[in-house]
């Protein structure tokens, strides 16, 4: 892991390109986590070769055309971390597309409205799975 959960901010990617949804975000993890948002594929590629991320919260539905499951598979294709977690999150609660976010390869899959709770305690349990992989 990028940084330890106890004494420093895991840095968290958020792929959403909903203004509220990133307040909401904002305001639920700013206090445990660092963040960067974005909002296509191109801005998502970019803050990947720019810097190391803990962990990616990724929307499946985006205005610009693109999707959260081909950037979900565009991750696990060409970072350097094919291994960092992915919670993936969207207001679509159908079997299919939990199933679409698990072969693309999510971690995990979560709906909105998410408590903030789950979203915090989620992301915490895998960035601990994750530092127990040696990564």
């Amino acid at each position: 892991m990028n940084k330890e959960i106890n004494s420093k901010k895991a840095v968290i990617l958020i792929v959403e390109d909903e203004v509220e949804s990133q307040k909401f975000f904002e305001l639920i993890l700013r206090k445990k986590f660092e963040m960067d948002f974005c909002d296509s594929l191109r801005t998502m590629n970019t803050l990947l070769k720019e810097k190391i991320y803990d962990a990616v919260i990724m929307d499946i539905s985006l205005k610009d055309g693109n999707n959260g499951f081909d950037l979900i598979k565009e991750i696990r294709r060409s970072s350097t971390r094919t291994e960092i977690p992915i919670i993936c999150l969207s207001a679509h609660m159908y079997d299919e597309d939990k199933l679409r976010a698990k072969q693309a390869g999510a971690d995990v899959y979560l709906t909105k409205p998410v408590k903030g709770q789950l979203l915090v305690s989620t992301l915490e349990e895998l960035l601990v799975a994750d530092t127990k992989k040696g990564k």
